[in-house]
């Protein structure tokens, strides 16, 4: 037996459609699985990553200095 592992992202267009196709032509065929996995990471963590990437992207962060970081933060 091999397996195979395949990371699709299924938010886009093609990976939705392949998704539907391997389960849909898969189904009852008892010869190959098709096994879903779910993300090992925690909603709450995925969530705040989400949410600082976004911050980034309207610029909301602050920029460190490493030569002065003291005075980069103000302090």
């Amino acid at each position: 037996m091999t397996t195979l592992t395949l990371k699709i992202n299924e938010r886009s267009k093609a990976g939705k459609a392949f998704l539907e196709f391997a389960k849909n032509f898969f189904q009852d065929n008892t010869s190959v699985t098709v096994v879903e996995e779910e993300s090992p990471y925690n909603p709450e963590f995925v969530k705040k990553i989400k949410e600082s990437k976004r911050q980034i992207k309207e610029g909301k962060y602050t920029e460190i200095n490493p030569k002065d970081v003291w005075g980069s933060l103000g302090l």
